[in-house]
C-alpha cells in the first residue's frame, strides 16, 4: 500500500519531457471509522516539471492509494516520469519507468506496479526499454527513432540468393543434365552503438540472381547469375554478400556444378562442371562461422552453413536423383539440381530446395522439387526468411523424355538470399526449363 499520514504528505510524478502526460489516482480517507473513497484526474503534463498528483490529506486522517494510472498521451515524444512521495522535507522515488508513446504506467494496491506498452499488452518490467524495428524488403532509407534515446542498434542483413541453371535439351541416348541450384546468400548481424549512426542511413539490398536461360532444343542450359550483394549504411557499414549462380545443364556425362553460397567476405562463385565455390571465408563442405558453403557437383548433404549461404546442388558425371539444396542456420538456403536423364534415356529427378533456419534437414525441406513425365512442372519457390534466417532454396524443375516436350523451370530463390533452383531436361525439340531466380536481399534493423 501507499500512504499519505501526515498534512505535508503528497504524491508527484516528475515528467523528463515536453509532451503529453495524464494522471488518474483513486484513493480513500480514513478518518476515525469513516471511510471516504474519492479519485483525481490530473490535466495534461506538457513540459519536464514535477506536478502533485495526488495532496495532502486533512489532518488525522490517512489517505490510501487504490489504484494510479500514468499514460503517456503522446504519439511522438518517450518521457521518462518518476512517481514518488514527499514528507515535506524527504522525497523518495517509487518508481522510475520510460514511457514511450502511448504507454502506461500503472499501480494496483492488490499486485504493485505494471507497465503496458502501447497495444495495452502487459510487459515483463515496468522499465523495459522501447524498442524500434524497421523492416526492408527493399532498398529504402533507415531512420534512428525519435521517439526515445536509443543507445544500440543491431543491424540484420541478408545478401540476395544465385539463380539457378537452366536446364539442358536433349532426345538421343545421351546423358542430359538439369541445371545447378542457386548458392544462398549470406547472414550478417551487426551491433552498433547508436551515437556510431547518423540520424539517417541507406540500406540497399541486393538483387536475386539472375535465372540460367532454358536450354534451346538441343543445346546445353545458361548458368545462374551471381545473387547481389545487401549493404547497410550511407557510408557502407555492413555487407551480406550473395550467392553464386548454378551452372546451365550439360549435354554430356559433365558434371554440372550447384552455386556457392555467400560468405562475410565474398560472393560464392558460379558452378561449372565443378561445384561453386564459397564466398570467403570459404569452406568446401558443412560450412561454420561466416563462411559460405561450396555448392556440389552431385548429391550431397553436406551443403550446408551457419551464417554462411548453403551451397547449391548439382549433378555428377552419372546423375543420381535428390540433389537437394543444402541447408543454412541464419543465412539463405541453396536451390536444388534440376531433374535430368541418364543416357537410357530414363528419368533423374532432381531436388528440393535447402531450407533455412535449420542446419541441417534430411531431403533439403524448402522449395518442392517439381514433378516429371508427360507434362512437367516447376520446381516449387523456397519460403521468405524473417528477422531470424534468410530465405530457402527453390525446388528443382520437372524432366520428362517424353519427346517435344519442355522441362520444367526451377523453383525462385525465398526472399532473404534462397537460392534458385535449376530447370529441368526438355526433350528435344522441348526445350529446357529455365532456372528459378535467386531471392533477393532483405534487412532488419533494431534499435534500443
Amino acid at each position: 500500500m501507499i500512504l499519505l499520514t501526515s498534512t505535508s504528505d503528497k504524491l508527484q510524478v516528475t515528467t523528463s519531457a515536453a509532451g503529453n502526460v495524464v494522471t488518474h489516482t483513486s484513493w480513500a480517507d480514513l478518518s476515525g471509522t469513516t471511510v471516504t473513497p474519492s479519485r483525481t484526474n490530473s490535466a495534461n503534463i506538457v513540459t519536464a516539471t514535477t506536478t502533485d498528483i495526488l495532496a495532502s490529506p486533512a489532518a488525522s486522517t490517512q489517505r490510501k492509494l487504490k489504484f494510479l494510472s500514468v499514460y503517456n498521451n503522446s504519439a511522438t515524444v518517450a518521457n521518462t516520469v518518476k512517481v514518488q512521495h514527499t514528507d515535506g522535507t524527504n522525497t523518495n522515488v517509487l518508481n522510475n519507468a520510460v514511457l514511450g508513446p502511448n504507454e502506461t504506467l500503472i499501480y494496483v494496491e492488490s499486485s504493485g506496479w505494471q507497465k503496458f506498452n502501447a497495444n495495452g499488452v502487459l510487459q515483463n518490467s515496468a522499465n523495459q526499454t522501447p524498442t524500434d524495428v524497421q523492416d526492408f524488403n527493399i532498398s529504402g532509407t533507415w531512420t534512428k527513432p525519435t521517439n526515445f534515446t536509443a543507445k544500440s542498434v543491431l543491424v540484420k542483413l541478408w545478401g540476395a540468393g544465385g539463380g539457378g541453371g537452366g536446364g539442358a535439351s536433349l532426345a538421343t541416348a545421351v546423358v542430359a543434365k538439369g541445371g545447378g541450384g542457386g548458392g544462398g546468400g549470406a547472414a550478417v548481424f551487426q551491433y552498433f552503438n547508436a551515437s556510431d549512426l547518423a540520424a539517417t542511413e541507406t540500406v540497399t539490398l541486393g538483387a536475386g540472381g539472375t535465372a540460367g536461360a532454358a536450354g534451346a532444343a538441343g543445346a546445353a542450359g545458361g548458368n545462374g547469375g551471381i545473387g547481389g550483394n545487401s549493404t547497410f549504411g550511407t557510408s557502407v557499414k555492413a555487407t551480406a554478400y550473395g550467392g553464386g549462380g548454378g551452372a546451365g545443364g550439360a549435354i554430356s556425362a559433365a558434371a554440372t556444378g550447384g552455386g556457392g553460397g555467400g560468405g562475410c567476405g565474398g560472393a560464392g562463385g558460379t558452378g561449372s562442371t565443378a561445384s561453386g565455390v564459397g564466398g570467403i571465408p570459404t569452406i568446401a563442405s558443412n560450412a561454420s562461422g561466416g563462411a559460405g558453403c561450396g555448392g556440389s557437383a552431385g548429391v550431397s548433404t553436406a551443403n550446408n552453413a551457419e551464417y554462411g549461404g548453403a551451397g547449391g546442388s548439382g549433378s555428377a558425371a552419372t546423375p543420381v536423383a535428390g540433389g537437394h539444396g543444402g541447408n543454412s542456420l541464419f543465412g539463405g538456403g541453396g536451390g536444388a539440381s534440376g531433374g535430368g536423364h541418364n543416357a537410357t534415356p530414363a528419368i533423374i529427378a532432381g531436388g528440393n530446395g535447402g531450407k533455412a533456419g535449420v542446419y541441417f534437414v534430411a531431403g533439403g525441406g524448402g522449395g518442392t522439387v517439381g514433378t516429371d513425365g508427360a507434362a512437367p512442372t516447376a520446381g516449387g519457390a523456397g519460403a521468405a526468411g524473417n528477422s531470424s534466417f534468410g530465405g530457402a532454396g527453390g525446388g528443382g524443375g520437372g524432366t520428362t523424355v517424353t519427346a517435344s516436350t519442355a522441362g520444367g523451370a526451377g523453383g525462385a530463390g525465398g526472399l532473404g538470399g534462397g537460392g534458385g533452383g535449376g530447370g529441368g531436361v526438355g526433350s528435344n525439340p522441348g526445350v529446357g526449363g529455365a532456372g528459378g531466380v535467386g531471392g533477393g536481399g532483405r534487412c532488419t534493423v533494431f534499435s534500443f
